[in-house]
């Protein structure tokens, strides 16, 4: 792709988060001018020239880390030896400093960035309370919040879907979208990017990133590297420009919006070596679901995962962020990481960054060490993995998990395999005119979405290429898919009219819908009825489709058990064959107009056909027309009803935004950590529990406890829109924690869904109900788990709802990083058993009372006892290990949580 510019300043001179001096102990700090401006800097190579450390050799993201670390130097969360520990870096050490990172900035969607505000609010309405000024409460760092994460698929496959959902969306959420704008006006660095507009990574990666961050402080303009924290776990997507970027909950994004730094190890980094180039027919899609089983393979949990050599040089930048999107996928939210180099610098100009920063870009990277070319020596990393891009090949990945990889070849033969022993039904079904039959494997959802594939224009408008010559060939969608388009910017629709492929895509019915995250994260909306109908009542095994980068059980659909991730061509292509017990590959999708059978391989489009199109509609004109007013909004937005005040005016009567009780009766100092005595067990799980299966997502079952609360405040079921858009809500939140359709409590075996036993009766009850009786009956709570417990999106009311039920420790074989950090965030504590010992192997049954020893103690990784007593009074005493890993943790921890360790300090 050859890249154009317009000119548009992306620089802010706001006031930004630094450290008020920094000591600059390695006389690091000089001045880079490029053309007539002048930059200060901290200088990288000055530390290989004093010896400090061989720096030049460091890979690229902790090169970042330590650029980061100077700029910071602060005596109080940097010192000089952490600085001589990351310039030292060891690849193969065991064990690594902990070390201190500010991000340049915070990145927010509305479904974390709601409840980011409310308690930014409530933390305004606490520093009021105790007698402090609460406009001292504002975000310290840039934050900008985009709302994408509303929209719902309610209308498909017709031309007035769009103007339908987006209306219906507004409706919904106008308290939510009221509270932000007021919000706007109440917090100082704090920008909102209205709805319709486009998902948060991509206009991330289009228009708000900036490579290289400057602000201005005593009439002198620093230059660094950009980075941030962003409020969904994609946020590594930004990490395609070069910009380290990863995913927190809003728990840590508020802190760090507050000023806080962002605590870590010194990380192990590995290497991912790419070579070659892509063959004809596989897709930058393809090749991130071969990365995710790779590197979930191999394992990179707590690793940061760099890509190198000279195969990146055929990869454009959306397909490079195609493949960072996914590192939480492969293992990791906070790299997969990708350097600054031509091809960057281009995308810069093509999407319309002022000339001057493209020009900075260049000169800082090249200054520092931080800009590659095919010739430049390998980083030295802790170990390494290698792919040779020719040995991609089409893929899908599913039916449950994105590492779950399946070659197309042999898609078929795995879904046979995945729903063995299941009874094959045909359900006669009619609907809109039409009958036709459904089965196991009847694919009811087809849609392009999400970030990770929506961002590129060589699969979008390889997806509309394949609609092209598939509608030239008579093959039409089957009638019994709900199919959807739903870009990541206006950019997209821009240039598949220019293109003149939309039409095709709405010959199959791929209409838009909205701009945002739709199917990926649950927002796939009703089933027509007749289908729905005969999945629940036939218990069939339905199938969803998408390009998005989750596809967890339970997320997509409450009624689609398995689920696909593939490219938008592959999309439009199961839309047509409407089954996904098919060979692609080897049998046709349908005959056309003259009774000749149609094979995948006959309108698949060539890499010529794709880049000849991507060159001729895809304009820099665009982005210019798309971002020119991006924080305006239309007419609705701007004539939002917006309260005034520093303080939020609190509606009683609100069902989507209420005051929280995180700060309630809080005294100023903490009251010292004592042990948790007689605590029982409010949920036994197994391995790979999701924040999806504890966090409240989706649709809000009118039986459900949460359906019941809103049902007696006077909301009727068609009014409940999802659990997301009432994150506002603790009332509903708490509610609908652990309550995950397919959670399987083992205190309730035979049972799926938020069931538990209430102890010691064993009376069976909504873990909800079981929660707030154990509340009145002062009982401490704790939650058993297995491996790899919290993985998935980062949410925030995954460790906020466990939190309100009453739980204080959560014991399992071991946590995902940002869950583990959230929970301490809320005042929970992870426990991790020892290596090789599992709730089996120490004969728990989840009945005992648990008696956890030594937390009054507590210091980093500290090993605790815990005595579980059984009701004979039979008692089995282990240790474990208290994941609370640094001692800002132990701190958060011993305040209660991150934010009231952040207001005590302001007060």
């Amino acid at each position: 792709m050859r890249y154009h510019h317009w000119f548009h300043n992306q620089q802010e001179r706001i006031p930004t988060k630094m450290s008020p001096a920094t000591i600059n102990t390695f006389g690091t700090q000089t001045t880079l001018a490029v053309g007539a401006q002048q930059y200060e800097i901290f200088r990288l190579d000055a530390l290989e020239r004093d010896r400090v450390g061989p720096v030049s050799r460091l890979p690229f993201s902790l090169k970042v880390l330590l650029e980061n670390l100077l700029r910071h130097e602060d005596g109080r969360f940097v010192h000089p030896e952490d600085i001589e520990a990351l310039a030292k870096w060891q690849p193969n050490a065991a064990a690594q400093k902990e070390i201190a990172f500010m991000p340049a900035r915070v990145l927010l969607q509305d479904f974390t960035g709601v409840p980011a505000v409310v308690d930014l609010a409530t933390m305004r309405e606490a520093m009021r309370r105790m007698g402090g000024d609460p406009k001292k409460i504002n975000p310290l760092l840039p934050a900008e919040l985009v709302i994408d994460h509303s929209v719902q698929v309610d209308k498909f496959g017709s031309s007035n879907a769009l103007a339908f959902n987006a209306e219906l969306e507004f409706q919904r959420n106008i308290e939510r979208y009221a509270f932000l704008r007021w919000g706007q006006k109440a917090f100082q660095n704090f920008k909102v990017v209205p709805p319709d507009t486009g998902i948060c990574h991509q206009v991330n990666l289009e228009y708000l990133g900036r490579v290289v961050y400057t602000t201005t402080r005593d009439a002198r303009t620093f230059a660094y590297p950009d980075s941030l924290v962003g409020t969904d776990s994609h946020t590594t997507m930004i990490n395609s420009l070069g910009v380290f970027g990863w995913g927190v909950g809003g728990i840590e994004a508020e802190a760090a919006m507050l000023g806080q730094p962002l605590s870590m190890l010194i990380p192990e980094v590995v290497g991912f070596k790419l070579h070659g180039r892509l063959p004809e027919g596989a897709t930058a899609t393809d090749l991130v679901l071969t990365v995710t089983e790779i590197l979930r393979k191999k394992g990179v949990v707590g690793k940061f995962v760099e890509f190198y050599s000279t195969g990146l040089s055929s990869l454009s930048v959306p397909d490079r962020a195609t493949i960072a999107n996914m590192a939480p996928e492969y293992g990791d939210r906070r790299a997969g990481f990708f350097t600054v180099d031509a091809e960057t610098l281009e995308y810069l100009r093509f999407t319309g960054r002022d000339p001057q920063l493209v020009r900075l870009v260049e000169a800082y990277t090249k200054q520092q060490g931080l800009f590659r070319t095919d010739a430049t020596p390998d980083p030295i990393f802790s170990e390494t993995v290698e792919l040779d891009l020719a040995s991609v090949e089409p893929t899908v990945a599913g039916p449950k998990r994105p590492q779950d990889r399946v070659p197309l070849r042999l898609a078929k033969s795995s879904f046979i395999k995945a729903v063995e022993g299941v009874p094959e039904k045909h359900i006669a079904v009619q609907n809109n005119g039409d009958r036709f039959e459904l089965g196991n494997g009847s694919v009811v959802i087809a849609a392009i979405t999400s970030c990770t594939n929506t961002s590129n224009p060589s699969l979008m408008l390889g997806a509309g290429l394949l609609a092209k010559k598939a509608v030239e060939r008579g093959l039409t969608s089957k009638p019994w898919v709900k199919t959807s388009l739903a870009p990541g910017s206006k950019v997209v629709t821009d240039y598949l009219n220019a293109s003149g492929l939309m039409p095709y895509l709405e010959k199959l019915r791929f209409h838009l819908v909205g701009f945002g995250c739709t199917t990926c994260i649950g927002n796939s909306g009703p089933l027509p009825e007749p289908v729905g109908a005969a999945i629940k009542e036939n218990n069939l095994v339905a199938v969803a489709v998408l390009s998005g980068n989750r596809n967890f059980e339970g997320r997509i659909h409450p009624l689609v058990r398995a689920n696909y991730l593939a490219s938008p061509p592959l999309v439009v292509a199961y839309a047509l064959a409407g089954r996904m017990d098919v060979d692609l590959v080897n049998e046709p999708l349908g005959k056309d107009s003259s009774g000749r059978p149609v094979f995948l391989r006959d309108i698949w489009p060539t890499p010529q056909e794709i880049e000849s199109t991507v060159r001729t509609a895809v304009t820099t004109a665009m982005f210019h027309k798309e971002y020119g007013k991006v924080f305006d909004g239309d007419e609705r937005w701007r004539s939002l009803p917006v309260p005034e005040g520093d303080l939020y005016a609190w509606d009683p009567r609100s069902t989507y935004i209420k005051l929280p009780p995180f700060f309630d009766n809080m005294p100023r100092t903490p009251a010292p950590l004592e042990d948790v005595l007689g605590a029982r067990v409010l949920a036994m799980l197994g391995d790979s529990v999701t924040t999806d299966h504890i966090s409240p997502a989706g649709s809000i079952p009118a039986d459900s406890p949460a359906g019941k609360y809103l049902i007696a405040q006077g909301v009727k079921p068609t009014d409940f829109n999802s659990y997301g858009a009432r994150r506002g809500n603790h009332e509903v939140m708490m509610r609908g924690t652990f309550a995950n359709i397919r959670l399987r409590n083992q205190l309730a075996p035979g049972t799926e869904g938020g069931w538990t036993a209430h102890l010691p009766q064993r009376e069976k009850m909504t873990i909800y109900d079981a929660a707030m009786r154990y509340q009145e009956e002062k009982v401490p709570l704790v939650v058993l788990a297995g491996k790899e417990y919290g993985s998935g999106s980062s949410r925030d009311w995954a460790a906020k709802g466990t939190r309100l039920l009453g739980v204080r420790a959560v014991i399992a074989e071991s946590f995902e990083r940002i869950h583990r950090s959230n929970l301490l965030g809320m005042g929970v504590l992870p426990l991790e058993y020892h290596p090789g010992e599992t709730r089996d192997s120490l004969g728990l049954t989840g009945f005992e009372r648990y008696h956890i020893e030594g937390i009054a103690a507590l210091e980093p990784r500290r090993t605790l006892r815990i005595r579980a007593t059984d009701d004979s009074s039979k008692e089995k005493s282990f240790t474990v290990v208290a994941r609370a890993d640094t001692p800002e943790e132990v701190q958060y921890y011993r305040h209660g949580g991150i934010l009231p360790y952040v207001l005590r300090q302001m007060l």
